[in-house]
């Protein structure tokens, strides 16, 4: 059974079709990258896959069950999490802050949280393992606002871990992130639990061949092409599309 499938996922806004009978398969433990130039439909399939946006045909399955007209919030709760191409960080925050509200938010307790975090040792001990994992533990109380911004980009992969995912989608981690810090930041995603199945958005092509076992190519909203990193590279019809000259977009 796959982790995540989307079986003819079809979405218009009037005569444009941003989404065309897209079928993708993650079985357990994929790293699969999603490529495509500007326009291609590589944001709007993760908002379909998580909820926020509806699709007007096809289904979204998680672990075998029909996610497809569940809210957003239904998925993360059955092991979907994702993180956005500008991150949504409380500023204000410390890294140890944020990471206990989201633990809290998934334990039900979120609620309670504005009564100090010295009423969650639990929380704290979980945050502080996580931040540790993507190499934050040194910086967990130093305020969001004063980290450099690959540090925020790992925070936000922290906080979407605290959901526990079984999915993980990610959009475009690396976006903004100078070069000398983009390839640590894959490094952490590389480490992540080989159990965790990622599906990725990124322009950084050294960074997709990388980091990915099986690369989808969008354009025009629907799959041009999925291979093996050694198979996308070799394709002709992806060299011209994207490869060419679009790798910005």
């Amino acid at each position: 059974m796959n982790s995540l499938e989307t079986n003819n996922i079809g979405k218009a806004f009037g005569k444009l079709v941003v989404s065309d009978n897209v079928s993708l398969a993650l079985p357990k433990g994929a790293r699969h990258a999603l490529i495509g130039p500007n326009g291609a439909g590589k944001t709007t399939l993760i908002n379909l896959i998580t909820g926020t946006l509806a699709p007007d045909t096809g289904t979204v399955l998680l672990n075998g069950e029909d996610v497809t007209r569940l809210e957003p919030n239904a998925r993360v709760k059955r092991g979907l999490s994702r993180t956005f191409q500008i991150n949504t960080l409380f500023p204000q925050l410390t890294p140890l802050e944020s990471a206990v509200m989201a633990i809290c938010e998934r334990n039900g307790t979120s609620g309670h949280w504005l009564s100090g975090l010295s009423k969650h040792a639990e929380g704290i001990d979980e945050a502080h393992d996580l931040l540790s994992k993507v190499g934050l533990g040194d910086d967990a109380v130093k305020p969001t606002r004063d980290l450099a911004y690959g540090q925020q980009r790992l925070l936000e992969i922290a906080l979407a871990l605290a959901s526990r995912p079984k999915v993980l989608l990610l959009d475009e981690p690396a976006a903004g992130v100078p070069k000398s810090e983009s390839a640590a930041l894959f490094e952490v995603i590389a480490a992540l639990p080989e159990d965790i199945s990622i599906l990725f958005i990124e322009h950084d092509m050294n960074l997709v061949f990388s980091f990915a076992s099986r690369i989808t190519v969008l354009v025009q909203g629907a799959i041009l092409t999925e291979g093996t990193p050694d198979e996308i590279a070799h394709d002709p019809r992806v060299r011209e599309v994207y490869l060419g000259g679009a790798h910005h977009g």
